[in-house]
């Protein structure tokens, strides 16, 4: 394992430990601890850019709004979400809060990454505010809709 994915990889355990550590357990219900599962699922399958999990948590009637204001659907979120391009180095899903009302789940957190350029090494810093909506589905949550407005 070279050093660039161990380092993805404790960030993805560190930042796993930090969202269960945020969520409290002795409040939450199995809807919002299960809706905790699947967004570590999902923030650890964004920053391995792995597609068949990312694939597996999405609503197919996706909505994901980025914070310079294009929407993707499923397969546009996909495409994006896996391009080699540039590396995650660090994904960070700060202080989320998890809301169920009936089959419905609010989520909010503060987004913190640091990506690079694949192609010329150039790094940058993202710092975002996202809401996400999750959806029971035949038993299970999915994202729905995702939207972001930059700090």
């Amino acid at each position: 394992m070279d050093i660039e994915r161990r380092r993805i990889a404790l960030a993805t355990v560190f930042g796993g430990f930090a969202l269960m550590a945020a969520l409290p357990a002795a409040g939450s219900t199995a809807d919002e601890q299960a809706v905790a599962k699947n967004l570590e699922a999902f923030r650890t399958a964004q920053a391995a850019k792995n597609g068949d999990a990312l694939a597996a948590l999405v609503a197919p009637e996706l909505s994901y709004s980025h914070s310079d204001a294009r929407v993707e659907d499923k397969a546009a979120f996909l495409k994006g979400a896996t391009n080699l391009a540039t590396r995650t180095l660090s994904l960070d899903y700060k202080d989320p809060s998890i809301r169920v009302v009936g089959d419905v789940a609010i989520v909010r957190f503060t987004w913190k990454s640091e990506s690079e350029v694949v192609a010329d090494g150039k790094k940058s810093t993202t710092n975002l505010h996202i809401l996400m909506n999750w959806q029971k589905q035949n038993g299970d949550w999915k994202l729905l809709t995702r939207a972001s407005t930059k700090i």
